[in-house]
């Protein structure tokens, strides 16, 4: 556990914040890979977004801090190799959470704020059960089933259409009058009395015998065999909707009520609230019935009903602004800390893991959790041989909650944090603000430049199949991969690969293919791989989105060295960029390693230019734009998304560069900047005109 868990979010200071996400960070990215690619998740959906909440509360109130691998940017995890790939039409986004009553007033009351509501105004929610499965994507055209595809990453995810054909409560054809193009979106999951029996029938083959119903489901929707999944009893609840070529109402339950008259299952518990009063006895009353119900569920999702607010209040990250997941509790164990361990990350951070005497939590067996750094180690006092607290909110690694310390044995000694780094045997500082403590081997470090490789190959960077990391580490132990550029040389070595064990010729031609499939990379892909501090996927994007092409960018930042540059003044001016953001950029291009990497790396790549949307027709498209004081039709938040649907770009500040600034009630320097430097001034009823 974090040793700033505890710590309200409201009550952290800017550094407990910046350690706090650091930690979240890695929980959340271990927990993703074990429950969206290998079907193994390791805690309940619940006890994972008690993490995922916490995390998008600390970058709420401290943007300026969100990290470069942020979990609020990630969705899912890329296909299997097994499966062909299907892009979506409308990206596959997941959701935000909420834990308590007040989570839920508080995604109420911003719903309220950012559409401008009051609050007497009434403001309809759809509630439904959580399902615990794997989501799907069901496409039809002119009422016939074409199209399966799980959600993968979100944007890209797994052709699985052989084996839902399989599952016979879908229907293959929909009711005559139905628009062209319909896009279902839905829960796939196995009931519990089939998964029983699914279980027993595999012990009595001596076949794999599954962990609970959503892992049976996610492996039985993934067999390249679809004669195994017909066997298998695979059930579906819709709920959502893609692309449709056109409206099937006004409102989210129409939408659901139109499915149900189609013959697709939706969940009966599903109905309009009008009140979080009426909200929370829906919840208390799923939540009572949970243990009865014939399926898995671990919450209950809130929509916004009414479809035209929806469109208005839009998408933040990697979930909707008008639906959230209210989850239920974690659960807890006691256990013993048999050892810590210090590990060395890609940043040279030594971060400390207990060893556990396994234990199950709720179904699962926990061995390890995460101390996170040596504050945490001294506020808690944790010490080898301690009987502690854990809870299962976080991935493989969970979080210690507290030491029992009446159970604590009498020889018991505090623990001592090394400060020499134990892979490299350089000496480890903490740095002025900071709470980790740091290798200062550098490249010299075989962790870090290892784990800065398994960041470049990772799913949201080059996403590279048969380059995991026990791959990674092989290769640089034979001296075959040090940078980065070399992974784009391994087709010179097959013959070396070839003699080592687990390699046979398939192995080597699927990673021969997947080498050059990554050889055409979009911009933002490769700014996120490079693994700047700070810069995360939301970051890289915003870079690619404002400098174009890789020659662009790379002008630029070298440039920005000098802080009293037009390039610099640019940089520091994106918005959600910042002072310190642009130095870790500027120090990344000052260090002549990186710029040899991306050299090298460009002369083997292709690296595509940023994907500007299409906005032709709009009068602000590559404008630049700041909003400033207090505006009355619009909240700045919705400000921000609608211009830059249009093709603008919002900036922080004023400068000469500026083409528009839209100055709400008590707008102050920003407006009087704008006027000396002569640039256009508009109010929010001369910014509508302009757009439209």
């Amino acid at each position: 556990m974090s040793a700033f868990r505890e710590i309200p979010v409201t009550d952290m200071t800017e550094l407990e914040a910046h350690a706090e996400l650091k930690n979240l960070a890695k929980e959340i990215a271990e927990h993703d890979k074990r429950y969206y690619q290998n079907d193994a998740p390791t805690i309940s959906d619940g006890d994972y977004d008690v993490l995922r909440a916490r995390n998008t509360a600390i970058e709420e109130k401290f943007p300026h801090l969100k990290r470069k691998d942020s979990p609020t940017d990630k969705v899912g995890t890329p296909v299997q190799s097994g499966f062909s790939k299907i892009t979506h039409a409308v990206p596959m986004l997941s959701l935000g959470n909420a834990f308590a009553e007040e989570d839920v007033q508080d995604f109420l009351d911003r719903i309220k704020r950012f559409l401008g509501l009051k609050d007497e105004e009434s403001l309809e929610i759809v509630a439904e059960p959580k399902i615990d499965g794997l989501s799907i994507s069901l496409r039809y055209e002119k009422g016939k089933f074409i199209q399966a595809a799980t959600r993968g990453d979100g944007r890209v995810g797994e052709d699985v259409t052989r084996n839902v054909l399989t599952m016979k409560e879908l229907p293959l054809e929909l009711p005559a009058g139905v628009p062209d193009v319909v896009e279902i979106r839905g829960e796939v999951y196995m009931a519990k009395d089939e998964f029983m029996a699914l279980n027993k029938k595999q012990e009595q083959a001596g076949a794999k015998v599954f962990a609970n119903p959503r892992n049976a489901a996610a492996g039985s929707l993934r067999q390249l065999d679809s004669n195994i999944t017909a066997e298998r009893p695979l059930r579906v609840f819709a709920y959502a909707w893609g692309e449709l070529s056109k409206p099937l109402s006004d409102t989210q339950m129409g939408v659901i009520d139109t499915f149900k008259s189609w013959g697709l299952p939706v969940n009966p518990y599903t109905r309009v609230c009008k009140s979080l009063a009426d909200i929370m006895a829906l919840y208390n009353q799923i939540n009572e019935d949970r243990a009865a119900l014939n399926y898995d569920i671990d919450g209950v999702v809130y929509k916004v009903n009414r479809l035209d607010w929806q469109d208005r209040l839009g998408f933040v990250s990697r979930s909707p602004r008008w639906a959230i997941a209210h989850k239920f509790a974690a659960e807890k164990a006691q256990t013993v800390v048999e050892k810590i361990d210090i590990q060395v990350g890609r940043t040279g951070k030594l971060t400390p893991v207990a060893r556990l005497t396994p234990v199950t939590v709720g179904g699962v067996v926990v061995s390890n959790a995460t101390l996170h750094n040596e504050d945490e180690i001294k506020r808690k006092d944790v010490r080898i041989g301690d009987t502690v607290v854990i809870q299962r909110a976080g991935d493989v690694i969970p979080q210690v909650v507290e030491v029992v310390k009446d159970k604590r044995p009498d020889n018991s000694e505090e623990f001592v944090f090394p400060h020499e780094c134990p892979e490299c045997g350089s000496h480890a500082v903490r740095e002025e603000g900071e709470v980790d403590i740091r290798c200062t081997g550098g490249l010299i470090c075989p962790a870090q430049a290892v784990e800065r490789l398994k960041h470049f190959v990772s799913r949201n960077a080059f996403d590279m199949d048969g380059l995991g990391a026990k791959n990674i580490e092989k290769f640089w132990q034979e001296g075959l991969v040090k940078t980065p550029a070399d992974i784009f040389k391994l087709s010179e070595h097959t013959d070396t690969i070839a003699t080592w064990e687990g390699w046979k010729e398939k192995s080597i031609a699927n990673l021969k293919k997947s080498i050059e499939d990554r050889r055409t990379i979009p911009l933002d892909r490769f700014i996120y791989a490079l693994g700047i501090r700070q810069v995360g996927q939301a970051t890289a994007r915003t870079l690619a989105k404002n400098y174009l092409s890789f020659e662009g960018w790379y002008d630029a930042m070298t440039k920005a060295h000098d802080v009293d540059s037009p390039a610099y003044e640019d940089l520091n001016n994106i918005d959600g960029i910042g002072t310190s953001m642009a130095q870790d950029l500027i120090d990344f291009f000052d260090e002549p390693h990186n710029r040899k990497v991306m050299n090298d790396l460009k002369d083997q790549l292709t690296i595509e230019e940023f994907d500007v949307p299409d906005t032709t027709n709009s009068p602000v498209a590559g404008k630049i734009v700041v909003f400033t004081g207090t505006l009355v039709t619009m909240s700045r938040a919705e400000a921000k998304a609608k211009a830059e649907s249009l093709g603008a770009k919002v900036s922080g500040s004023v400068s000469k560069k500026t083409d528009y600034v839209v100055a709400g009630e008590s707008a102050g320097s920003k407006l009087k900047k704008a006027q000396e430097l002569g640039i256009a001034v508009l109010t929010e009823e001369g910014w509508h005109e302009l757009v439209g």
